[in-house]
């Protein structure tokens, strides 16, 4: 039955705004709001694109092609740019952007923090998404005529935040999403209704028999299947955000472990040694230093350390933190000498989404993609882009403090300097053992730090990439550190976390920065200004310790590796610092380390198989998800058919059950079924199908079973049809005469129903059973009095 264009162009508005409410799940993931207008704007470009393409008679399998090329339109208007012809049509320039808004985007899902800051690329994927959606609602209300499945594209963004946040989808946005997919199957059962309508009414003026149905019906029977639909999609986004808390990530993808901060090029902290042993070195990148300088380059800061492994403290990307101006460097006072210097930066090989940047850097420009800084430790990270072919200017500050002015500026940080203390309590002795002994006597923590950074620098010790893997001891946890300091080898891993955790131990907040050291300068000049190559083998780690009206300050212990700050030498100002023997007998100051939970679980475990085991449990929740989504409308036509036989069983009107339930399996496998059609004309209809002639199955040669079976199909089903009538039409339709025996009912329905599918192929079977049509359209004539034309 042919819907109107009014009829149409409603259907399209309640499906855009389904789909636009469901998008609003995405909410608390997405910072802003600019993106749910751009999702909005693609979504009602391609629906009512495809609403007025069916205005001018487009063919109905050609509309969804051209509802494609619509959303290429839009997405070449929004995002193609100078790319584009005439701002709209693509050309093959726009498709390369494409790519490289995915490839964005990929890094992106990956890289940031939930609420997610919407950068282009980030844009560019919700507008295919939204698109895509977009397209499949449509095909399934307008093409298909099954609105009931629109619920499946529209649960995808509603069940998105489930799996990134442990309080899942809004309460309001799950409820609106249900009124606004109510109002979609409502507005389609009056079309539904209005067109049958008309359909009687034709059907009259030519003289034909046909049964009128009731220009309205009941509520029940008019939204039964809506709301077991709905109910179905409200328990499935409530079940997955009560179950999802235990594989929330506040990375949108990702696990946050240390183990994924690095791409191509550098490797993690605990692995940094893999890239040292490199027979060749890998150029990263090179610089110009208009003024000379040297500077180390952070990629990274470590500042979480709990027992087995350094990690990075998750923050979520701030968009107001963009490079083009950089704060002030932490507790760094007026008073303490600080000048700028600008560096050109070209990358070769490296890859990683983290900024290789000297600390601290206050301005950055030419970099490709969207770049924003972490607060405290002012690194750089893109959420779309990586450092692949980027060439960029830095300004940075050099700091330069004197001996006098660390030694004064002692004293407890403040509270938001705890995390920089926190040590777990299980320490292996020897840690304690080593702290005490050598800045036991220490006057002061600059004095401290120096003594520590001595002692690493001493003839005791030595750098050696192959000794801690032959020993078995490489890494930065706990009982790394005391087998390094037993076996005094290692390289700069060892020896930065060494550092660090034994300032923590004499109460100095203390990170860990990984990056590279200052290069090998080239005889190459441009402009007068010379250029220095960093390559793998400059990958380095290194503590700075944290003083008040002074800052980060970054520290030296790895011999014979980068260089040693003027101000951490000992003997450097004063006389009072000075390399003291880890035999002395002097007690250390009291420990500056915050009094930490006892209950709270601090020892060290690998993030790797935490991310493992949370990919297994995320793809086994989606896999179960799917599933059920799948299996619904075959679960729901199960319970339905299930009701049917218990009024056949129980005698409530057994006849009109049972012929309700031909007609459903009939819809379901693609019988054109006319609603208003009587019984008869309906059985005549089916009758002509295969599983019913036996009188075709004699002259085809079949075997005298088979011929009996259609017989008895036939049979059956004129059992059917007249229980139907004597039911509807006859006395008992008043509430007179006994029903029909059930019995025979339920075995005359086995029978037909068994041959309606005769002759269907495989496909079409299973279609019927996960995508039953006669869930969409429920809706009959109720039949309690003789039709006009039968009397």
């Amino acid at each position: 039955m042919p819907l109107t264009r009014g009829q149409r162009l409603a259907l399209t508005a309640a499906s855009f705004l389904l789909l636009a409410v469901a998008t609003m799940a995405l909410g608390p993931l997405i910072s802003g709001s600019g993106w749910w207008w751009l999702c909005a704007f693609v979504a009602a470009g391609v629906l009512f694109g495809g609403a007025g393409l069916r205005a001018v008679r487009v063919p109905a399998s050609l509309v969804p092609v051209l509802e494609i090329v619509v959303l290429v339109l839009l997405l070449t208007l929004l995002f193609g740019g100078s790319t584009s012809f005439a701002l709209i049509v693509p050309t093959v320039d726009t498709f390369g952007l494409f790519g490289e808004l995915f490839e964005g985007a990929q890094r992106t899902i990956q890289q940031q923090s939930v609420p997610a800051i919407p950068v282009p690329p980030l844009n560019f994927v919700l507008a295919v998404g939204v698109g895509i959606l977009a397209i499949s609602t449509d095909v399934l209300v307008q093409t298909v005529r099954m609105p009931a499945l629109a619920a499946a594209p529209a649960l995808v963004p509603i069940l998105i935040p489930g799996f990134l946040i442990e309080a899942g989808a809004e309460v309001p946005t799950l409820v609106f999403s249900a009124a606004a997919y109510l109002l979609l199957l409502r507005i389609d059962v009056r079309a539904r209704r209005r067109a049958m309508l008309a359909a009687a009414e034709r059907a009259d003026e030519t003289g034909g028999t046909t049964v009128i149905p009731p220009a309205r019906v009941p509520m029940v029977s008019s939204l039964g299947a809506t709301l077991g639909l709905t109910v179905v999609g409200l328990l499935t986004a409530s079940v997955l955000t009560a179950s999802t808390p235990s594989i929330s990530s506040s990375l949108l993808l990702g696990s946050g472990a240390s183990s994924t901060s690095f791409a191509r090029g550098v490797s993690p902290f605990i692995d940094l040694g893999r890239d040292l042993r490199r027979p060749e070195p890998r150029p990263a990148f090179h610089y110009f230093a208009r003024d000379n300088d040297r500077p180390y380059f952070t990629v990274l800061t470590l500042d979480r350390f709990e027992g087995a492994a350094w990690g990075v403290t998750e923050q979520p990307v701030d968009a107001d933190n963009t490079v083009d101006a950089l704060p002030k460097p932490q507790g760094l006072d007026e008073d303490v000498a600080a000048t700028e210097h600008p560096i050109d930066v070209i990358v070769d090989e490296v890859r990683t989404t983290w900024l290789p940047l000297p600390y601290p850097t206050r301005q950055v420009e030419g970099l490709n993609g969207s770049w924003f800084w972490s607060d405290d430790s002012l690194t750089v990270r893109s959420v779309d882009a990586d450092t692949g072919g980027q060439r960029y200017t830095a300004t940075w500050l050099e700091v330069d403090p004197t001996p006098a002015q660390l030694r004064a500026a002692g004293g407890r940080a403040g509270e938001e300097f705890d995390r920089y203390l926190e040590l777990p309590d299980d320490a292996p002795p020897i840690i304690g053992d080593t702290a005490t002994a050598v800045a036991g006597s220490a006057a002061t923590q600059y004095d401290a730090a120096v003594a520590i950074q001595s002692y690493l620098r001493g003839i005791d010790f030595e750098y050696s990439t192959e000794a801690p893997v032959e020993a078995g001891y490489d890494g930065g946890g706990f009982e790394v550190i005391a087998e390094f300091l037993e076996e005094r080898s290692g390289y700069c891993v060892h020896f930065a976390s060494t550092m660090a955790v034994l300032a923590r131990e004499v109460g100095i907040p203390s990170r860990i920065s990984v990056g590279y050291t200052s290069g090998t300068p080239t005889q190459e000049r441009v402009e007068g200004v010379q250029r220095v190559e960093v390559d793998s083998h400059d990958l380095h780690a290194w503590p700075e310790l944290y003083f008040e009206g002074v800052g980060w300050v970054p520290f030296e212990p790895t011999p014979s590796r980068g260089t040693v700050p003027e101000y951490s030498r000992p003997g450097a100002g004063s006389a009072e610092s000075s390399p003291v023997s880890p035999s002395s007998s002097a007690t250390a100051p009291a420990s500056g380390r915050p009094e930490l939970d006892p209950d709270r679980n601090l020892t060290g475990a690998s993030g790797s198989s935490a991310a493992g085991d949370s990919w297994w449990l995320r793809g086994g929740v989606l896999l179960l998800l799917v599933a059920g989504l799948l299996l619904a409308p075959a679960a729901f036509r199960t319970w339905q058919r299930g009701v049917r036989h218990r009024r056949i069983a129980r005698g409530e009107r057994p006849a009109d059950a049972a012929w309700d339930e031909l007609l459903a399996t009939a819809r379901d496998l693609g019988v054109r079924v006319d609603p208003a059609a009587t019984p008869r004309a309906t059985a005549a209809l089916l009758a002509e199908r295969e599983g019913f002639a036996p009188e075709a199955r004699a002259e085809e040669g079949a075997e005298a079973e088979a011929v009996a079976e259609a017989a008895d199909a036939r049979a059956a089903l004129t059992r059917l049809r007249d229980a139907v009538e004597r039911e509807r039409y006859g006395p008992g339709a008043a509430g007179e005469g006994a029903p029909e025996a059930s019995e025979p009912l339920i075995a005359a329905l086995a029978t037909v129903r068994g041959a309606l599918a005769e002759g269907e192929s495989l496909p079409v079977r299973w279609r019927a059973v996960l995508a039953p049509r006669s869930l969409i359209d429920r809706a009959r004539p109720t039949y309690g009095e003789r039709s006009p034309v039968d009397a």
